[in-house]
């Protein structure tokens, strides 16, 4: 039996074996790792591709957002040149923020996310950006094109989680927004990502 083109034998790594998408930088796949609902920090094995804990969130705050990373993406020389405070790029693939109308409350799942815009944000002097998006086949978010369409309110929720999730009590914060940014910008990292991750991997 012949199996189709676009059939995987065997699962899929889903940092190198699932694709940026077809309509990259715009619209990307996310590989989603955590759900608003978790209170323990999931992270992908990078050996094996599976889903492991990584730690119980150190705060009181969840996620805001579906949250994960987009395929074949790797944040290296070029992601640090487009953030001028950071001393290198953090070496993992690049973070995506994805908002929904409905509620999704299981990872491990895949989508097609519209990129609108991005934080710039500094992890222990390392470029660790976070591609904000929406989910693309989402009927209420159909406007969205542009960090604009997102409510102030909901973005300053994401920034206070993502200076705040690594917080331990007693000791500064190691991370900091240093902007947040309009979709122009999220392309430009988007693809400085996808050329920092074909210098490494090939």
């Amino acid at each position: 039996m012949a199996f189709p083109p676009t059939f995987y034998r065997w699962r899929p790594h889903p940092w190198h074996g699932l694709e940026v998408g077809d309509d990259q930088p715009r619209v990307v796949n996310a590989y989603i790792e955590m759900t608003p609902y978790d209170n323990v920090k999931y992270e992908v094995d990078k050996t094996t591709g599976y889903l492991r804990v990584d730690r119980p969130q150190l705060t009181s705050s969840m996620p805001p957002t579906l949250y994960g990373f987009v395929p074949q993406t790797y944040c290296a020389a070029r992601v640090n040149a487009l953030s001028p405070t950071s001393q290198k790029g953090d070496d993992d693939p690049l973070d995506i923020c994805v908002i929904t109308e409905r509620p999704i409350n299981r990872g491990e799942v895949i989508l097609r996310a519209r990129v609108v815009g991005g934080l710039q944000m500094i992890d222990n002097g390392e470029a660790d950006d976070k591609i904000i998006a929406v989910l693309d086949n989402d009927p209420f978010w159909k406007g969205a094109n542009d960090i604009e369409d997102i409510s102030p309110a909901l973005l300053e929720r994401i920034r206070h989680y993502f200076e705040t999730y690594k917080l331990l009590y007693g000791q500064p914060s190691k991370a900091r927004i240093e902007k947040i940014y309009g979709r122009e910008h999220a392309f430009a990292v988007i693809g400085a990502a996808m050329e920092d991750y074909t210098e490494q991997f090939g």
